[in-house]
């Protein structure tokens, strides 16, 4: 990273949201970074009811005060263990690739630590491969869980028509997985590999598929699709992650066990 860009991720703030006019500034980044219509934008009411009845809402802000991201999660619980659903997170292209989300989800990480949660969750895209090496390598979720079509057909320009897959990830906040990776260095990569595991190859250039070639990227979504859905089945999950040039790599072990 260069000295400027080093300097102005430092200028970088991030904090709890609680003003309605911040809030309004959640629901317009949202059209800027997914390109929603409005049909499919959160609300500004949304953001309001997740601050105040135990949810989360985080903003990135730059030196001039203005807003370039924001972090929004809900509370939920599940098998009678309270939890947080992290439902959105986004940075404005400029300023991507600066940390800027690892700061949030850190935030977030800390104020459910506070709040004695164990688990944060979310959903993303199994072709979003920069995603998944950030969430899996740099952040220590695991994955166990897929959804076919989770948000159905979406107006978003990055979902380019295909039906909403998503994995589901697990982050296991208080775990020792997830310690050791946040400790280690940014550049290394931190998913553990088991002597008995399998691998999901995918195509790096994916996502330029959808742009490119729609039909070749819905059969390469099927068939991902159907190879997790085969693992989960047999009792694998995903906990690590292998960047390539060509090919990328999901990485399975067997016999997950929460750590609670």
């Amino acid at each position: 990273m260069s000295r400027d860009r080093k300097d102005m991720t430092m200028e970088i703030t991030i904090r709890s949201l609680r003003d309605v006019q911040e809030f309004q500034g959640c629901v317009d980044l949202q059209k800027t970074v997914w390109g929603f219509d409005e049909v499919d934008v959160m609300p500004l009411r949304f953001f309001i009811v997740a601050s105040r009845t135990g949810g989360q809402v985080f903003g990135a802000f730059n030196a001039q005060g203005g807003m370039i991201g924001f972090l929004c999660a809900i509370a939920g619980v599940k098998d009678n263990m309270p939890y947080i659903h992290s439902h959105m997170l986004a940075v404005l292209p400029e300023y991507r690739n600066q940390g800027i989300a690892r700061r949030l989800k850190l935030a977030q990480r800390t104020d459910a630590v506070e709040r004695a949660f164990q688990l944060v969750e979310w959903t993303f895209d199994p072709l979003e491969l920069k995603n998944a090496y950030f969430n899996i390598e740099k952040l220590g979720v695991i994955v166990r869980h897929y959804s076919v079509n989770h948000y159905g057909l979406t107006t978003s320009k990055l979902q380019a028509g295909l039906p909403t897959d998503r994995l589901f990830a697990e982050w296991w906040i208080q775990s020792p997985r997830v310690q050791r990776v946040l400790s280690e260095s940014q550049d290394k990569q931190g998913g553990e590999i088991e002597s008995a595991f399998e691998k999901l190859d995918v195509p790096s250039d994916v996502m330029g598929w959808k742009a490119q070639d729609l039909e070749k990227a819905g059969r390469m979504q099927r068939q991902v699709r159907e190879r997790f859905l085969d693992l989960f089945q047999r009792g694998f999950y995903v906990n690590g992650f292998e960047r390539g040039e060509e090919t990328s790599s999901y990485i399975f072990s067997r016999n997950f066990k929460a750590p609670v």
